[in-house]
């Protein structure tokens, strides 16, 4: 699994925790910044470089750190096949991933001590989609994600064409 980090100021403290973890764990990491806790680079840049890699699949998910998660979460959505969610504990992060398939995690670096972030990072990387559902409920989480599907590319249009795979 390779995911691509990233964080604003606010989030750097915590990112840099949450890579740690993630390098002990021997999962591949690209870190896109910032790389200096001084750093000025805005937080919807990072958060649109970290999508764009996630929605393109150059990384299998993403995790972003700013002051409350949510910033990040608001640009990462508006790209296409990028499914952000803002966790701040371990049942959100499940859910998340069991019901929404989300493939960008988002985290506060005001909200979320670096102790509850490993133990959200976990859960959400352990957490496959439909899991703990009863058959029923998982059939249409997974037609939902189909026709979640289908909306987006009438949104976006077809992400082939956009990589130009057309």
């Amino acid at each position: 699994m390779k995911i691509s980090l990233g964080a604003d100021s606010y989030g750097f403290d915590l990112k840099q925790a949450v890579k740690q973890y993630l390098i002990n764990k021997g999962i591949e990491i690209e870190d896109v910044g910032i790389n200096e806790q001084e750093a000025e680079t805005p937080y919807y840049q990072i958060a649109s470089e970290v999508a764009q890699r996630v929605g393109s699949q150059q990384a299998d998910r993403g995790i972003l750190v700013c002051g409350t998660g949510m910033g990040m979460a608001i640009i990462a959505n508006k790209h296409p096949s990028v499914y952000a969610a803002v966790c701040e504990n371990t049942n959100a992060a499940e859910k998340s991933r069991s019901i929404n398939n989300s493939n960008v995690l988002t985290l506060g670096g005001f909200i979320t001590s670096p102790e509850v972030a490993v133990e959200i990072v976990d859960t959400w990387l352990t957490t496959e989609f439909t899991s703990g559902w009863e058959p029923p409920i998982q059939e249409w989480l997974e037609n939902s994600i189909k026709d979640i599907a289908i909306l987006e590319n009438e949104q976006f249009g077809s992400i082939e064409s956009q990589s130009g795979n057309s």
